[in-house]
């Protein structure tokens, strides 16, 4: 598969993202098979900067707050002024992360190669910023794909056997997913707890003074009480 994004066409500039995009998703092996080891970093940083692009409109037309028209403009351009600048720079810093590991692993490939492969990954990133909207499972599904798809590219470009390569990528996976759903639990446990302070509160402003400091100072024990179990 050979780098298309090259070029001041619009059109074609598309196409071609939506030609690679479509290849890494079906078979990244046969992908990174034939992706070219060198060739520059404008055509993947712009393939990169179009899927951050997607992502940021797929999370924004995805979320709760969609509904409301101001808040769904609001985001749409969000989306399209500062997703796509963060996922130009994760990708290199990615890339930095990837080329170090699979230095470690044994490989000789320039940081190109690894930057280029980290760039072609974020085809999956309009579907993993959907489906990491499910509780827990989302992140861990697209947690795994990732890893996938990096052990496709240890064994096709990096000569890396594949036994190794899914111990590596399988441990950071592991790793990552557990940390992934130790905070969403934190989170959502945080969210909880503000949202019944909020509920509190409004029951509280009706008492008394009197009333009003003793019922604070109950629901503070019992937050601290839940905090400890935890």
């Amino acid at each position: 598969m050979e780098d298309k994004t090259s070029g001041i066409d619009p059109k074609a500039v598309l196409s071609s993202v939506i030609e690679i995009a479509q290849a890494v998703i079906r078979d990244p092996a046969s992908f990174f098979r034939q992706m070219p080891r060198a060739g520059g970093y404008n055509d993947p940083l712009i393939f990169a900067v179009v899927m951050g692009f997607a992502a940021g409109i797929v999370r924004a037309v995805l979320s709760p707050f969609s509904p409301v028209a101001h808040g769904f403009l609001a985001a749409i351009l969000l989306s399209i002024i500062v997703t796509p600048i963060l996922i130009g720079l994760f990708s290199f810093v990615s890339a930095s992360i990837l080329f170090l590991i699979w230095q470690l692993m044994g490989s000789h490939q320039p940081y190109e190669v690894s930057y280029r492969i980290a760039a072609y990954a974020l085809a999956i990133c309009p579907i993993t910023t959907a489906i990491s909207l499910i509780p827990y499972l989302g992140v861990v599904a697209g947690l795994g794909w990732t890893a996938f798809i990096f052990v496709c590219a240890s064994v096709e470009l990096h000569g890396i056997k594949p036994k190794t390569a899914w111990i590596v990528f399988g441990a950071i996976f592991v790793v990552l997913a557990f940390g992934s759903v130790s905070l969403q639990r934190s989170a959502r446990g945080f969210q909880h707890n503000m949202d019944q302070f909020g509920k509190k509160l409004g029951e509280i402003q009706k008492m008394k003074p009197e009333q009003a400091g003793q019922a604070v100072g109950e629901f503070l024990k019992g937050m601290e009480k839940g905090i400890n179990k935890k």
